[in-house]
């Protein structure tokens, strides 16, 4: 029996448009008055992630930045990890020499150090705010994560996610859309923060549904009882999945949830 469902949101029960699907909000619905505890999984902030929960009619924790932040819906942090300061120093300064935009995530808040069509594209739909500094007019502390992106070229960032594995092996480094390379500590994993809460309610690994679309879902899907990756899923996820339901436009969450639940 399904106790605890831990779903990414965007390309999976949120499509890339911003709206939610009504059969999506009814099956969500339908499985909180069940018991079920839905649990979103984002590499969102937190502050962003939020509204949707609420959209959503969720009173569960919310799991961002990868996995990074677990917090409650009333604020109370439940479990939080950081990049180490020095580490973002450094990542700063590569994004400079390689003139790569890079988001920084500071005690849940978002700052650039320019205001382009690439952090305008980003917000989209996101509900944040952000702010326009040099980073070097910040206490680099309390990182949530480093984000960097290239909206044109998906090659590109493919390239930043090998070289900066290479450079920094204790990190946790992905590609979580084809134009975003997430850079957090190494257990700002989906998989650990899903295993946190297991263990905080007593929910058994058979007890849970994982389900994503992208690489950055690969250890959340593997780390379910029944790992289900999304039609519009990559490649690399599918392969890794117990199944695979129909996409984000075609209500897929909502048949894997009526398959298994």
């Amino acid at each position: 029996m399904i106790k605890m469902v831990a779903t990414d949101i965007d390309g999976t029960i949120l499509p890339y448009n911003g709206e939610f699907r009504p059969a999506v909000l009814d099956c969500i619905n339908d499985l909180t008055a069940k018991g079920v505890k839905v649990i979103l999984v984002t590499g969102r902030m937190h502050s962003s992630a939020v509204p949707l929960a609420k959209k959503l009619g969720l009173d569960t924790p919310v799991i961002s930045y990868q996995g990074g932040l677990i917090k409650e819906m009333n604020g109370n942090t439940l479990y939080q990890s950081n990049l180490p300061p020095q580490t973002a120093k450094e990542i700063i300064k590569w994004g400079r020499e390689n003139r790569v935009h890079l988001n920084l995530y500071l005690d849940d808040k978002l700052y650039v150090e320019e205001d382009n069509e690439i952090i305008q594209y980003y917000i989209k739909g996101k509900f944040v705010d952000y702010t326009v500094c040099s980073f070097d007019d910040l206490e680099i502390k309390n990182v949530n994560k480093l984000l960097a992106i290239d909206i044109h070229d998906a090659d590109r960032v493919s390239g930043w996610v090998e070289i900066l594995k290479e450079k920094y092996p204790q990190l946790y480094i992905v590609k979580s859309t084809p134009y975003y390379c997430e850079i957090g500590p190494s257990d700002a994993k989906k998989s650990l923060s899903v295993e946190f809460l297991c263990n905080y309610w007593g929910i058994k690994k058979e007890e849970v549904l994982t389900i994503g679309d992208q690489n950055n879902d690969i250890d959340l899907v593997e780390c379910g009882g029944i790992g289900v990756a999304m039609g519009n899923g990559t490649e690399e996820l599918k392969a890794c999945a117990d199944y695979i339901t129909d996409t984000c436009d075609n209500d897929g969450f909502v048949k894997a949830i009526e398959k298994f639940c």
